[in-house]
């Protein structure tokens, strides 16, 4: 398990919309510091980072699955706006709760799955990525940082708790997106502690 590349972006204004979704590689090691990565920024910071979601990941292995889907050759490393495209792991694997430290430093802690967002549909041109995204479960995770340090493709990744093994971020998407009649798999995700505060306020509304 290892970061396969580290993505940031800044935000550019396109003329009908304004976005950050444009991720692109670092060379090098980059800090990443309680608030997110260092040169990354959010062009909606309703929605976008803070605390809970300051590090978004996804899954390195999703990536040739776009490119065949796409019949698109550009999907890499950040093609989702991810500053973290993670080797060896998806959403069936990771949890909501997991604690990973990337290298020998940067601490981690995954506090939801990623929702989906309608900038990257409009940036591949694809009306519908949205929905494809839930429906694979191709959705990302986003983290907390618990301790600072630097990131770089190539670090390792140790995971060092796994506090709710049930609660995959597979099994938390798919309670936010088909189980939205479930009011008992919503109150048993928003009990999870290390849950982000935005997914509990949504759930807490089902029960």
């Amino acid at each position: 398990m290892r970061v396969d590349s580290v993505q940031t972006g800044k935000v550019q204004d396109l003329g009908d919309w304004t976005t950050a979704t444009y991720k692109y590689p670092v060379a090098g090691p980059v800090f990443v510091h309680r608030l997110g990565v260092t040169g990354d920024e959010f062009a909606n910071t309703k929605n976008h980072g803070g605390v809970d979601k300051a590090v978004l990941a996804a899954a390195a292995g999703q990536y040739p699955l776009w490119r065949q889907e796409t019949d698109n050759p550009d999907w890499s490393g950040g093609a989702l706006g991810e500053n973290l495209t993670i080797a060896e792991l998806d959403e069936t694997v990771v949890c909501v709760g997991d604690t990973w430290r990337i290298g020998e430093t940067l601490t981690l802690e995954i506090s939801q799955p990623r929702q989906p967002c309608w900038k990257q549909a409009k940036r591949w041109g694809i009306p519908d990525l949205v929905v494809r995204m839930i429906e694979t479960g191709r959705t990302g995770w986003y983290h907390r940082v618990l301790v600072e340090g630097p990131a770089a493709a190539g670090d390792a990744l140790t995971l060092l708790a796994r506090p709710h093994p049930a609660w995959t971020v597979a099994r938390a998407n798919h309670v936010m997106h088909a189980e939205k009649t479930n009011a008992d798999a919503a109150r048993a995700l928003w009990e999870l502690p290390e849950l982000s505060a935005s997914w509990k306020h949504e759930l807490a509304r089902r029960f």
